[in-house]
């Protein structure tokens, strides 16, 4: 990639401003967004045990795809400090700790970091997990870390998070709604809440994005056609197991969800069109031959992509993850 560093670090400095006037919309006050304790057992209360054990009886009903996916997203919430290190890596985010981006980033580190740690306790008091082949798997995903071929460069890093924003939105909201329909209400809920922080952060990204465009739209561009033609890959695309490779498992994580109708390539293809809607790249001026072959790739990309999504079949189920305890 021929990446003008310096230009996009004046373009960072120049929407700085913007992203502090409206981290209010984006981010929740620490002192009144949720908690994990808002909706796990209280271990100091009289009932624990026996609320543990309502809990326990519930998550039996849940199917084995199901628990599948929710540990997967789960290792993918918990390798947060992957996450972390590379958006301070990004051109642009000052080391400054003063600084707006950074301060940016430790905040939505914040938020993110709960909900690792709600699905985490939840899995424990399940019964169903073996806990010790999933905290290998999450090791594991933070020791390999992940390539999503951004580079630095904070414009190809904005395209990445806001399609993954929206996923994670999409995967938690479908957990969620699959969670109610089996009768487990409270992992609804959290699921729910989890997919509500979801949504403010694509927004964050989405309009971050949309600042950008006002300023350089054809390095937008053709960034935004780089990252497409790449493919967006999942965070947790080195998923694996003990005794397998990098990448080994997440080929079955993605068959469940796959599977279950949480997340699909029907739905990769519906985000990709979301984003052109959202940033009006069919409206975008001020672009030179480069920027109009991106654009014109872009456009047309949905389309392409939907005749090969629809072909795709449902794998079977022949996986046993060590994750979980009997099929």
């Amino acid at each position: 990639m021929n990446i003008n560093y310096g230009a996009r670090r004046e373009v960072m400095q120049h929407i700085e401003k913007y992203m502090l006037d409206n981290i209010g919309n984006y981010l929740k006050p620490i002192d009144t967004i949720w908690q994990p304790a808002d909706f796990l057992p209280d271990s100091s209360s009289e009932n624990f045990l026996q609320e543990v054990k309502e809990l326990q009886e519930t998550a039996k009903a849940l199917p084995y795809d199901f628990f599948a996916v929710l540990i997967g997203d789960t290792i993918t919430e918990e390798a947060l400090p992957t996450y972390e290190s590379w958006l301070a890596t990004v051109e642009g985010v000052s080391k400054d700790e003063e600084g707006g981006w950074m301060k940016w980033l430790r905040h939505w580190t914040g938020e993110e970091n709960r909900h690792g740690d709600l699905l985490n306790k939840y899995l424990y008091l399940s019964g169903r997990v073996n806990m010790r082949q999933m905290e290998i798997s999450t090791q594991y995903l933070i020791a390999d870390g992940f390539d999503i071929g951004t580079d630095r460069d904070p414009y190809r890093n904005f395209i990445y998070t806001s399609f993954q924003e929206l996923a994670t939105n999409v995967s938690h909201r479908r957990v969620a709604s699959l969670a109610k329909k089996e009768g487990d209400v409270l992992l609804s809920k959290m699921c729910g809440f989890i997919a509500g922080d979801e949504a403010r952060h694509a927004k964050a990204y989405t309009d971050f994005i949309s600042q950008i465009m006002k300023v350089d739209p054809n390095e937008v561009m053709i960034a935004f056609e780089d990252m497409m033609r790449k493919k967006i890959v999942m965070p947790a695309h080195f998923l694996r197991e003990l005794g397998k490779k990098a990448g080994e498992t997440f080929t079955h994580f993605a068959d469940a969800a796959q599977r279950l109708g949480v997340y699909t390539a029907i739905d990769y293809v519906d985000i990709l069109r979301d984003l052109i809607t959202e940033w009006e790249i069919e409206k975008v001026t001020g672009l030179d031959d480069s920027g109009e072959k991106a654009r014109d790739y872009l456009v047309k990309l949905p389309d392409r992509l939907i005749r090969l999504a629809e072909r795709i079949k449902s794998p079977g189920l022949q996986y046993q993850f060590s994750w979980i305890h009997g099929m």
